[in-house]
């Protein structure tokens, strides 16, 4: 029997991300499924008593019959959990790395461009999981391990200690029947074959607590990829170049965030674990070896003991 207690684990996850993060009115991304109504709803009860105003914004990605309608109906049920405003945004899907890829490219940069500052997600302790889980699978370095940012502006994560269970367990308590998106149960997506295969599994043969456990994990790596990011920009350069002879007896994990960090700061993007480690050789392991070449068009090469980043074709001219 559903109760008003199972409202009680949304409401105070998000009444604690707001007291500790709003300052002015904000924006909830409404999808129509239940950690997102769960959202909006504990977002309008607990924002209005910080004097706040709450809208939600549906983004309609037309990729499915009746898309229109959806939208409209999850924004007209938003509206009855008591944000002030819904309003829902129309996108075109495409590009490359596939229609779920596509699809998020265009939700985020919606939500980014009509937002008023911060954006909340429904993102819950078992998409968390399913993060860390992908980020293993992958090998793609602790950054991905460390799954999601609870802030993450313009981005904020309420949920992200609370289990589905508890939005599902919501949405009955309020009496609203949360849509059900059939991508979330088509098995060529990733997420869905480890949401509804892999995690299961794993439940099973370890007795339990695996999401909860793969989400502090998560949260463990996040606190020493901060502290390991605060000590880097002690080491942060200003220049064009960079002086590799001076990072040859800092620890290479440390010294990898410095060359992410000057690399960032000079366009590069997409740097996974194995370009930072790449461009690391070039100190760590130097034997003359030939440029490392990014994502971008970039290429990181060593010369007289310095790094430098340049375009390709300005690479291949000289």
């Amino acid at each position: 029997m559903c109760t008003a207690d199972d409202l009680i684990p949304v409401r105070l996850a998000v009444r604690r991300f707001l007291a500790a993060h709003a300052e002015a009115d904000f924006d909830v991304a409404v999808s129509g499924g239940a950690d997102s109504l769960a959202l909006a709803e504990a977002s309008a009860h607990e924002g209005h008593k910080l004097g706040l105003r709450v809208r939600a914004l549906v983004v309609d990605h037309g990729l499915q019959d009746g898309s229109a309608e959806i939208a409209e109906a999850a924004a007209a049920t938003a509206r009855t959990l008591g944000v002030d405003e819904a309003e829902v945004l129309t996108v075109e899907v495409g590009g490359s790395g596939g229609i779920e890829a596509a699809a998020r490219r265009a939700r985020y940069a919606a939500l980014s461009g009509k937002g008023r500052g911060l954006v909340l997600l429904g993102h819950t302790r078992d998409d968390q999981a399913e993060t860390v889980l992908l980020g293993l699978g992958r090998g793609s370095g602790p950054r991905s391990i460390a799954g999601m940012k609870p802030l993450d502006p313009p981005w904020g994560r309420p949920l992200l200690d609370v289990p589905r269970s508890a939005t599902v367990a919501a949405c009955a308590a309020l009496g609203v029947r949360p849509w059900q998106d059939p991508f979330n149960a088509d098995p060529r997506f990733t997420r869905v074959r480890l949401r509804t295969e892999v995690l299961p599994l794993l439940e099973d043969v370890l007795a339990g607590g695996v999401a909860s456990a793969l989400a502090r994990t998560a949260a463990q790596v996040r606190e020493d990829l901060e502290t390991l990011d605060a000590l880097a920009e002690e080491f942060t350069h200003e220049g064009e170049t960079l002086d590799a002879k001076a990072l040859e007896d800092v620890p290479p994990a440390l010294r990898r965030r410095v060359l992410r960090r000057w690399l960032l700061d000079r366009g590069g993007c997409d740097l996974s674990d194995s370009h930072l480690r790449s461009v690391d050789a070039l100190i760590g392991e130097w034997r003359g070896q030939g440029g490392v070449w990014l994502p971008g068009g970039l290429v990181v090469a060593r010369t007289h003991g310095t790094l430098s980043m340049n375009r390709r074709e300005a690479a291949r001219g000289e």
